[in-house]
C-alpha cells in the first residue's frame, strides 16, 4: 500500500458520510481538505526552526502562526457538516482575513502579502460554485480598495524593513503567491479529469445497461423523430439501428397504428405526464440464428411508455421513450378472447338445445302418448280398423322422427369428440346422388316443389365414405326442400373440377340473412328467432354436413340472399387418404369471408373450412 493511498483512506475516513459514496463529492472535499490540513501541519511544524533563526518573534509573526490553525477549523467543519460551499465561503473570509493582517502593517498596497488577493477568487474556483467565486472577488475587491485607501491616507503604521528587506519580501510573495495560484490551478485539472472520468464512466454504465437490456431505449421529438434508439432494438426488429434512426422506426410501425403513436409522443411532449400505447412494428425476416426464435410474423406488439425529457428545450421538446414486445401476451389476450367467445357459443348452444329438443321431443311424445292412450282405451272408446291403422301410423312417424333427432345428436356428439369414423372404399357417387333423390321425390312432390337433379353420367368413382356421402345428400336436400315456398325448385347438381367432386345445392326458398349465416353450421342454430320458426328441425342438419365435409377433408360454401334462396356447395376429393394417428379437427367454427353470389349484384357470406 502507498503512502498516497494510505492518506486518501485517511482522509476519507475524515469526510462527512454525504460525501462517501459519490466519487465527484469526495473528490471535491479532498482537494479542499489536503492542503489546508497539510500546508498548517507543516507550517506548525516549522515554527519552532523558525523561531531559532529568527528569534524572538514580533506580534505580527505570532498572529500569522496562530492564524494557521483557522485552515484545520475548516476542514473540521467541512467533515461534519458537509457543507462544500459554506466550506469556501470560510476559507475566503479566512485567507482574505490572513493577508490583511499581514499586509496592512508591512506597506499596505505595497506589501508583499497584497499580491496574495488575487488568489481568493481562484481558491474560490474550486467550489464549481458562481456564488462562491463572486463572493470570494467581491472580498479580495474589497480588500484591495481597502488597502488603497489605507495607503492614500496615510494611516499605514510604520514599516521597520529596509528597501532591500521590501524587495526580498516582495519577491518572496510574488513567488509564493504563484506557487499557491499554480497548486490551485493544478488542484482544478484534476477536479475536472476527475469529473470526465466519472462522467466517462457513468455514460459506460448506462451504455452497457443499454445495450443488454432487454427493452428498447429512445429519445424522440414531437413529431417522432428519433435521436437515439438503443442497440436492443437490433434484436427485436432485425436491423441495425442506424435505419431507425430519424423517421426509420416511424416507418416500420403499422399504418393503422401511426396515428395513436404519433398522438401518444405529442401528448407526452406537450407535458401531459407519463403516456403509454401498444402499436404494431414490422420486423424483418431473419437473416440469422439469433432473429430467428423471436420471429411470429411480419409485425410483432410492442408496448411503448414515454414521458417528457427535464433537460430538453421548450421550443424543441423531446420524449424518452421504452419500448417492449408484448406480441405474447397479445396473443395470451387473443387466446383469451377466443375461450370466451367458445364459451359464450356453448352457452347459447346450450340455450338452443334446450328450446329446440324442447319443440322437437315434447310434439312426437306427445303424439305417441295420446295416440297410443286411445288404442289401449278401445273398450271405452270403440275405434274401427281404419282409425287404429292411422294411429299405429301417426305412432309410428311420431317414433321414426325420435329416432332421427336421437340419431341426429349421437352423430354430431361423435364428431364432437372426434369418434366418428370415417371407412373409406370406392363407390359410385351418381347412385347415391339419384338414391338420395329419390328417397325425398316425394316430400318435394308434397310440398309442391320442383326437384331437378343434374348428374352427369360419366361421373367417376369416388374413394370416401358412401355413407356419410349420402348424408350430405340428403341433408342439403332436405334443407332446400324444407326451406323452399310451394311452386318453388331445388336443384341438385354434380361435377369434376380436377381432382374434386363439385356437389351443388340451389334453392329459390326463402333464403337466409346475413346476420344469421354467418352462424351457420353451429350446432342446433336456426336462422331467425325461435319463436318466429316456420319448420320442424333441430339445427343439426347443415352442422353434421360441415362436419362430414371436414372429415372428407373437403369444403363447403354457403351464399343465400333473403328471399332469393341458398346456394350450398360442397368440393370433396375425389380420392379420401386418411392419414394414421391423425388429430380430428381442433375446431368446428368456420371461417367466414365475404363473397358475391354468381349471378347477383349483392355480396353473402361465405363459410368455408378446409382440413
Amino acid at each position: 500500500m502507498t503512502a498516497l493511498t494510505i492518506i486518501q483512506d485517511r482522509l476519507d475516513a475524515l469526510l462527512h458520510p454525504s460525501a462517501r459514496y459519490d466519487a465527484l463529492t469526495r473528490a471535491r472535499h479532498r482537494t479542499f481538505m489536503a492542503p489546508r490540513l497539510l500546508g498548517s501541519l507543516v507550517a506548525l511544524a516549522a515554527f519552532p526552526m523558525y523561531l531559532a533563526l529568527r528569534g524572538a518573534p514580533t506580534a505580527l509573526e505570532v498572529a500569522a502562526f496562530a492564524w494557521l490553525v483557522v485552515p484545520i477549523l475548516l476542514s473540521y467543519f467541512l467533515s461534519r457538516t458537509g457543507r462544500y460551499e459554506g466550506a469556501h465561503v470560510l476559507s475566503s473570509i479566512a485567507f482574505a482575513g490572513l493577508v490583511m493582517m499581514i499586509a496592512i502593517p508591512t506597506g499596505g498596497i505595497e506589501s508583499f502579502a497584497a499580491v496574495w488577493l488575487v488568489v481568493v477568487p481562484l481558491e474560490a474556483a474550486l467550489s464549481a460554485s458562481r456564488r462562491v467565486i463572486a463572493f470570494a472577488s467581491m472580498l479580495a475587491v474589497s480588500c484591495v480598495l481597502a488597502l488603497i485607501s489605507i495607503s492614500y491616507f496615510d494611516v499605514l503604521p510604520p514599516s521597520d524593513a529596509g528597501a532591500a528587506a521590501h524587495g526580498v519580501f516582495m519577491a518572496f510573495g510574488i513567488a509564493s503567491a504563484t506557487l499557491y495560484a499554480a497548486g490551485v490551478a493544478f488542484g482544478c485539472e484534476v477536479l475536472m479529469r476527475t469529473g470526465a472520468s466519472l462522467l466517462n464512466v457513468e455514460e459506460d454504465r448506462y451504455r452497457l445497461l443499454a445495450r443488454h437490456m432487454g427493452d428498447v431505449i429512445s429519445r424522440h421529438r414531437r413529431n417522432g423523430a428519433v435521436q437515439f434508439i438503443s442497440p436492443a432494438a437490433e434484436s427485436l426488429l432485425g436491423v441495425p439501428v442506424s435505419e431507425l434512426q430519424d423517421h426509420g422506426l416511424f416507418d416500420r410501425v403499422h399504418v393503422a397504428d401511426r396515428p395513436a403513436y404519433l398522438t401518444t409522443l405529442a401528448a407526452a411532449a406537450l407535458g401531459k405526464g407519463a403516456q403509454s400505447v401498444e402499436f404494431r412494428l414490422r420486423r424483418e425476416a431473419a437473416s440469422d440464428a439469433r432473429f430467428e426464435a423471436h420471429l411470429s410474423g411480419d409485425f410483432i406488439w410492442v408496448e411503448m411508455r414515454c414521458q417528457p425529457l427535464e433537460s430538453s428545450s421548450p421550443a424543441e421538446p423531446e420524449v424518452v421513450a421504452v419500448m417492449r414486445e408484448v406480441t405474447d401476451r397479445k396473443q395470451q389476450e387473443h387466446a383469451l378472447d377466443l375461450a370466451r367467445t367458445a364459451a359464450e357459443r356453448a352457452d347459447a348452444a346450450k340455450t338452443r338445445f334446450l328450446a329446440t329438443m324442447s319443440h322437437e321431443l315434447r310434439t312426437p311424445l306427445n303424439a305417441i302418448i295420446g295416440f297410443s292412450e286411445m288404442i289401449v282405451q278401445e273398450a271405452t272408446l270403440p275405434l274401427d280398423a281404419t282409425r287404429r291403422k292411422e294411429y299405429a301410423q301417426l305412432i309410428n312417424d311420431s317414433g321414426q322422427h325420435l329416432l332421427s333427432v336421437v340419431n341426429s345428436i349421437l352423430d354430431m356428439s361423435k364428431m364432437e369428440s372426434g369418434s366418428f369414423e370415417i371407412l373409406p372404399e370406392p363407390f359410385a357417387p351418381r347412385e347415391v346422388l339419384l338414391n338420395g333423390c329419390n328417397l325425398l321425390a316425394l316430400k318435394a312432390r308434397d310440398n309442391g316443389i320442383e326437384l331437378v337433379t343434374r348428374v352427369p353420367e360419366n361421373l367417376p368413382q369416388m374413394i370416401g365414405d358412401p355413407r356419410a356421402f349420402r348424408q350430405i345428400v340428403l341433408n342439403l336436400v332436405s334443407n332446400a326442400i324444407k326451406f323452399t315456398e310451394r311452386g318453388g325448385r331445388v336443384t341438385i347438381s354434380a361435377r369434376v373440377e380436377g381432382a374434386r367432386m363439385v356437389l351443388r345445392v340451389m334453392d329459390d326458398g326463402v333464403g337466409i340473412a346475413q346476420e344469421d349465416l354467418k352462424r351457420i353450421g353451429d350446432p342446433f342454430f336456426q336462422a331467425g328467432k325461435t319463436y318466429q320458426r316456420r319448420h320442424e328441425g333441430t339445427g343439426l342438419g347443415l352442422s353434421i354436413v360441415k362436419n362430414l365435409v371436414e372429415l372428407h377433408r373437403g369444403e363447403i360454401d354457403v351464399q343465400s340472399k333473403v328471399e332469393e334462396g341458398t346456394t350450398v356447395t360442397v368440393m370433396l376429393p375425389l380420392t379420401l387418404t386418411l392419414v394414421p394417428d391423425a388429430e380430428p379437427p381442433s375446431s368446428n367454427i368456420a371461417t367466414l369471408t365475404p363473397a358475391s353470389r354468381s349471378g347477383k349484384q349483392d355480396q353473402g357470406y361465405r363459410v368455408r373450412k378446409s382440413a
